[in-house]
């Protein structure tokens, strides 16, 4: 497997302990006006992704479908939507788990269904990033090495809010700043994982990669939709977040139209 391979899943990984860092220099939790700048730009790097690196090549594999090449894409996006929706419905959303506890027992339960939350809102990205690289590896003509490394640095960058949202509550419930850094670390740990899994399965994911690639990009539009918006909007100055959002997303279509 090529060292660039290795570097480009665990840059995501890096994206969420250097997240989870903060809890060991700040004193105080995020503000909200910084919350809502990290989920805005967040937000603007997943959709920005989600097209250029995921659904665009999706529907390119698949031209020799002719009229019907939408298929692969539009499909393999509602499958993802539809398996975070299926996920939400077991685990609580990550703005409903970062609420205010009333007692010790409810606060220690809603901070492991927080890590829970975020943990498995992780694999759909590892699961993306593994995608890109196998269709990479497979000398797919679409997506380059330059392109998968763009998807991961974004979803890196998108991860970092992530390993604070984990780490700075858990630590100001009670925790100690250690043990609530490594708890933030290995909710994101499922990434890399996830990504070597696909990039390992790679003769059989290839013939679905377009699939495999729309479906990630269902998965983080979701996120995107039900999870970063809301927490972006919220409280006075709202339109904050709205301009970070376009910050993040043409970074991110300028990093992969660039790169790729």
């Amino acid at each position: 497997m090529q060292i660039e391979v290795i570097q480009g899943i665990l840059i995501p990984f890096l994206g969420t302990a250097l997240g989870a860092s903060c809890v060991l220099f700040m004193k105080n939790m995020l503000s909200d006006s910084l919350q809502r700048v990290l989920n805005g730009f967040a937000a603007g790097v997943m959709v920005a992704a989600s097209i250029w690196s995921l659904l665009t090549p999706a529907v390119e594999q698949a031209a020799s479908m002719g009229q019907w090449a939408f298929v692969p894409a539009v499909s393999g996006f509602w499958f993802g939507v539809l398996f975070l929706l299926a996920m939400d419905r077991a685990i609580p959303h990550l703005y409903q788990a970062n609420g205010k506890q009333k007692s010790s027992w409810t606060a220690r339960k809603g901070n492991a269904m927080l890590v829970l939350a975020v943990t498995l809102h992780n694999i759909p990205e590892g699961m993306a990033v593994g995608a890109v690289f196998a269709g990479c590896l497979s000398g797919n003509r679409q997506i380059s090495m330059a392109e998968a490394l763009a998807l991961s640095v974004g979803i890196a960058i998108q991860n970092f809010p992530e390993g604070a949202i984990i780490s700075m509550p858990l630590q100001a419930g009670g925790m100690k700043k250690r043990t609530a850094f490594l708890c933030g670390v290995l909710s994101g740990a499922v990434e890399p994982v996830a990504a070597l899994l696909t990039v390992l399965a790679s003769g059989v994911i290839v013939p679905v990669l377009p699939y495999l690639l729309s479906f990630a990009a269902g998965a983080m539009v979701y996120v995107v939709v039900e999870e970063l918006v809301p927490e972006m909007s919220v409280g006075k100055q709202s339109n904050i977040g709205t301009v970070v959002f376009a910050l993040g997303f043409t970074l991110m279509m300028a990093l992969d139209v660039a790169l790729g």
